[in-house]
């Protein structure tokens, strides 16, 4: 009997590594070099490179179907970015795929690719990292948030299946999608292979924090919190790695709270393994963050053995992964709170290895499950239904 045919899998994201870092980009490079292995991979992005439209990286095609515009406008994210990349999907139309995977930011992209999915008869796949609601898209845009809310509404009926990014995301969803569109979760994961083998850095560090540097990271609250340790006679040393629209702010808050000789940034680790070993080089993680779909820098942290502070902000959903760490700590989203919370994981004496649950978020575990949704599960209908569309993977 002859094997299926090696099927064509289409990645649409609007950002990727190395040009851009964030949790969405280290889960789709990783999820797309190892899905390399039994299909043939092409992402749909902007322009990030020089030169031509296509490229080749790591057995994966990457294709620039809009131009490179920032994705944020301000702290916000940008408006014409989105109109542009969703415009740019229309490429897809003249593409061979089997199955579309889409990142669900930002919304716009997923009328087109569902236009495009439809008219192709192909199935429209969406990774869903958090769901934002009606309030939080208040905070975020003021009155008009209501237009934002009701975008998100209406983009989570398009897909035929949403992969979400953590349980309680696929747990929103299924409030608020029709039955017939599948919901499953599969977190978020991480590269054990390679953190077991990074060493440390050479240079320590008391505290660390990881992430793009945005508003809702609230860095501004651990630098407070430093501010506070500093005048309670306890100096931390801290790194901040990450960079974004708040960089100057904060380098400028750090100087007005006195603290900036306690703080060294980081604005350009690409490198995974360089981040590794700075994270293998700290005592403590502190993840401040009011909003958070999974929080991949919390679970790398905890996979280097770090203890790991989160905030119990209601959008934070790395508080339901901290929380399971027998280091980890959940505390209330104020400076006062997180100094005392990080003095506290200090004075403890850790384990310097992972807990055994972290083994459950290999990224290889993370691809089973994609690929299942995307090509396994769609296989298995057509065999059991004659009436199952054959131009489905």
């Amino acid at each position: 009997m002859a094997s299926p045919a090696r099927p064509v899998v289409a990645l649409v994201t609007d950002a990727i590594l190395p040009y851009h870092r964030g949790g969405k980009e280290v889960r789709y490079r990783e999820v797309a070099r190892r899905l390399a292995q039994r299909a043939d991979v092409h992402v749909y992005t902007m322009n990030w490179w020089r030169g031509a439209n296509t490229r080749r990286v790591d057995g994966v095609t990457l294709h620039a179907i809009s131009p490179m515009i920032p994705l944020y406008s301000g702290e916000r994210r940008s408006v014409r970015q989105a109109v542009v990349f969703a415009a740019g999907c229309l490429r897809l139309l003249a593409n061979r795929f089997d199955v579309i995977e889409a990142d669900h930011m930002p919304y716009l992209q997923l009328f087109v690719l569902r236009l495009v999915a439809s008219l192709r008869r192909k199935r429209l796949v969406v990774t869903w990292n958090e769901c934002w609601g009606r309030d939080y898209w208040r905070r975020y845009l003021g009155r008009p948030g209501v237009v934002g809310w009701w975008l998100e509404r209406i983009a989570m009926r398009l897909p035929d299946h949403i992969v979400a990014a953590s349980d309680e995301t696929a747990r929103r969803l299924r409030e608020d999608v029709p039955e017939r569109i599948g919901v499953s979760a599969a977190p978020n994961g991480v590269d054990l292979e390679l953190i077991a083998r990074t060493p440390a850095a050479a240079q320590p560090s008391d505290v660390i924090a990881v992430g793009r540097m945005l508003g809702h990271k609230r860095f501004d609250l651990l630098i407070e919190a430093l501010g506070i340790l500093r005048d309670q006679g306890d100096p931390l040393f801290c790194r901040i790695v990450g960079d974004g629209p708040e960089r100057d702010a904060l380098h400028r808050l750090a100087r007005e709270r006195g603290v900036r000789h306690l703080i060294e940034f980081h604005h350009d680790v690409a490198d995974p393994a360089e981040l590794y070993g700075l994270l293998k080089a700290s005592r403590a993680f502190a993840f401040p963050s009011e909003r958070e779909g999974f929080g991949i820098a919390a679970l790398e942290a905890l996979a280097c053995g770090l203890p790991v502070v989160v905030t119990s902000a209601p959008d934070n959903l790395a508080r339901e992964l901290v929380s399971r760490a027998a280091a980890g700590v959940v505390c209330e989203p104020a400076a006062e709170a997180l100094a005392g919370a990080l003095r506290g994981v200090l004075s403890t004496p850790t384990p310097a290895e992972p807990e055994a649950w972290i083994r459950e978020f290999d990224w290889s575990s993370v691809t089973n499950h994609v690929w299942d949704v995307l090509v396994a599960e769609p296989r298995r209908r057509a065999r059991r239904s004659p009436d199952f569309a054959a131009d489905h993977v």
